[in-house]
């Protein structure tokens, strides 16, 4: 347990919640738990509950709490049979806007966030900078919501993981047993293409989509995104896989739109749906969305930039500021700084532990390198580190080419840190890369002994 972890044991007693039936149009009244935490500002802490003292759930994952005392309300279901027991931990959250501010400046970025978890703890946090370059009006706050591109790969796997524990898939399921109907008109080889090999960049998928004209038919397709996402399936099996499928690494946004669609399909429920049951409420990543997370014309979240001739220059929102909704496992999720260090904990900490949501060889299997596969695990690349001695390392970027984003976790020294800005483009490398890449050396060499 970290040094910083303090427990408060609360008896609470059940206060009825009011909903409407949507079938009987009456009121219904159920039971539920309130919960009022008086935690320090700038403190994290998490709700679970027991009905035993032994045995305890998380029902709240990290929050970092304010200044008013937090008030919670969870439904009597949520806490599990007979539960009448909940716990409050709370721990010090390390404020490191100080060490982030030279970093954002030196690398001229307009925003710049982080995260540091360490024994499944949020430690440390901050977020500098303004959410359009030139506003210096609208200062990031630790609650905006970021861009984070392709670290959604993972998220997809990991959805993948769950339902395959569930049994409602399996990793060797192939496209051919999910979409019996346009089996027929596929291309032969993408029949038997699986979705192990989806989510792990080696089912054939063509790591370049403008060539054969799709990219563009999906930046203009009307449909809902799991329309798109169908739309995809049969214009890219139309044509031959890049390479015959498990042959060889490409990396593909359109190999992971596939795996999304497989598992948005035998579940009969989009992708975007799944991922905010199955993942993210567990996980209790309340910000979560898909897309650029501000309004058009308003600076109500970070906006995106582009660094075009050494500056950076802000993208308006809309439906033109990201990828097609269509490619959204492959990469459209956005989230606070702090969900993303509480999904970054849950790969830390399950590696090597029991999560709750995931058996540990089901996360072992997402971090583990498939062989010839250039490191690439599912979602993940696994590498070779000294500060994560005695075991590996782990890590994944993301972006849109507007924001920039990066996970480390070395599971053996149980700490994790995320960092992101609102800036990317074309260069290479560029200030965003450069600079969370900074980020991620500094809290190395500030929170790892």
């Amino acid at each position: 347990m970290h040094p910083a972890l303090r427990t408060l044991v609360s008896i609470l007693t059940l206060a009825p919640a009011a909903s409407i039936s949507p079938s009987a149009q009456t009121l219904e009244i159920l039971p539920a738990v309130e919960l009022v935490v008086h935690a320090n500002p700038g403190q994290a802490f998490s709700l679970l509950a027991s009905r035993d003292l032994q045995s305890w759930t998380t029902l709240r994952s990290a929050t970092v709490a304010g200044s008013q005392p937090a008030r919670i309300l969870v439904a009597a279901a949520d806490a599990g049979p007979s539960a009448s027991f909940f716990r409050v931990e709370t721990n010090a959250v390390r404020d490191i806007n100080a060490l982030l501010e030279p970093i954002r400046a030196a690398n001229r970025l307009p925003a710049l966030a982080a995260g540091v978890v360490l024994s499944n703890r949020i430690v440390a946090l901050g977020a500098v900078g303004w959410r359009k370059a030139g506003i210096t009006s609208a200062p990031v706050r630790l609650e905006d919501k970021w861009h984070h591109g392709s670290l959604t790969k993972s998220m997809t796997a990991t959805l993948a993981g769950i339902l395959v524990e569930q049994g409602r898939i399996r990793w060797d399921s192939t496209l051919a047993e999910v979409f019996p109907d346009w089996a027929p008109r596929m291309n032969e080889p993408w029949r038997n293409t699986t979705l192990e090999q989806l989510t792990s960049n080696r089912g054939g998928a063509p790591g370049d989509l403008s060539a054969s004209g799709i990219w563009s038919v999906l930046w203009n397709f009307a449909g809902t995104p799991r329309e798109g996402r169908r739309l995809l399936l049969e214009r890219v099996t139309a044509l031959p896989p890049a390479s015959p499928p498990g042959t060889r690494y490409e990396y593909s946004n359109a190999g992971f739109a596939l795996a999304g669609h497989m598992l948005e399909s035998v579940m009969d429920q989009p992708w975007e749906d799944l991922l905010r049951e199955r993942l993210f409420q567990p996980l209790g990543m309340l910000s979560a969305g898909f897309g650029v997370p501000a309004a058009p014309r308003y600076i109500d979240q970070p906006w995106g930039h582009q660094w075009i001739n050494g500056n950076a220059v802000p993208v308006e929102p809309g439906t033109s500021a990201d990828n097609p909704p269509a490619i959204g496992p492959a990469g459209t999720v956005h989230c606070s700084i702090l969900d993303l260090a509480k999904y970054a904990a849950l790969h830390t900490h399950g590696h090597d532990h029991e999560s709750g949501l995931l058996r540990r060889s089901t996360l072992l299997k997402l971090h583990t390198a498939v062989p010839d596969n250039a490191n690439y695990a599912h979602g993940w690349t696994e590498v070779s580190r000294p500060w994560a001695d005695p075991g590996k390392a782990y890590t994944h970027s993301g972006s849109n080419l507007q924001w920039y984003s990066v996970i480390w976790f070395a599971p053996a020294r149980q700490f994790a840190v995320v960092a992101t800005c609102n800036l990317a483009g074309s260069a290479n490398p560029h200030p965003g890369a450069t600079a969370t890449d900074q980020v991620a050396g500094a809290m190395i060499r500030e929170f790892l002994p």
